[in-house]
């Protein structure tokens, strides 16, 4: 076969591995969700990402809790007491196996937060006997309850003690999970009940057209 032919073949052959090899490289990447699939998959955007403002609390680590403390990473916050019997320790426990499926970057830049709708009860030293049993990089937080009924309102998610029950009262809470992108503003929030696979998916999307 003379050489001309041969060369020429090679050359269509490395064309064809070449483009073979880059399909197989795009299917085998995780879609990006559009804004509709997101909401499907239970992740609310706001149009526009809303500042917080400014806020004071302290964390299980007993170090302040303020607007800088979201910035430059993205953040997951539940509001949540730990007292709680069930939604609490249901969905630390969900957020302790999301952070375990994160991968490279999206594990490095992602905290977990929660945050007390019971600061009567859930002082820092308590949180700090609470929070890390679920995962030893989640931030407990509490503070004057006032303080942190605005931030939770900043955040939709309102709370209120249930009246009549003495000592061994339970709150009402929200039991969604809010995005706080990292300039530290609201992003959305993630509708309960929460599903692991459609979160992940979901998160990295929502990732994604916010930095594209």
């Amino acid at each position: 076969m003379p050489r001309g032919v041969r060369l020429t073949i090679v050359g269509v052959l490395a064309f064809i591995l070449v483009i073979v090899a880059g399909f197989v490289h795009r299917i085998q990447q995780p879609r990006v969700l559009t804004v509709s699939e997101m909401r499907a998959n239970g992740l609310y955007l706001l149009d526009t990402p809303r500042e917080l403002g400014d806020f004071a609390l302290v964390t299980h680590r007993d170090e302040p809790f303020v607007p800088s403390s979201l910035e430059g990473h993205w953040s997951l916050v539940f509001f949540g007491f730990t007292h709680c019997p069930d939604i609490c320790p249901t969905t630390m426990a969900f957020l302790d196996r999301l952070a375990g499926e994160l991968e490279g970057t999206e594990a490095a830049d992602t905290d977990v937060f929660m945050v007390s709708v019971d600061p009567a009860r859930d002082s820092v030293e308590q949180l700090a006997r609470y929070v890390p049993y679920f995962n030893e990089d989640f931030t407990g937080v509490t503070g004057e309850f006032l303080d942190l009924f605005n931030f939770a309102t900043k955040l939709n998610s309102p709370f209120r003690k249930v009246p009549g029950q003495g000592k061994d009262y339970v709150v009402d809470h929200s039991a969604n999970v809010v995005l706080i992108n990292p300039r530290g503003d609201y992003h959305g929030f993630f509708k309960a009940p929460l599903d692991l696979a459609k979160m992940k998916v979901t998160l990295r999307s929502a990732r994604y057209l916010w930095n594209r």
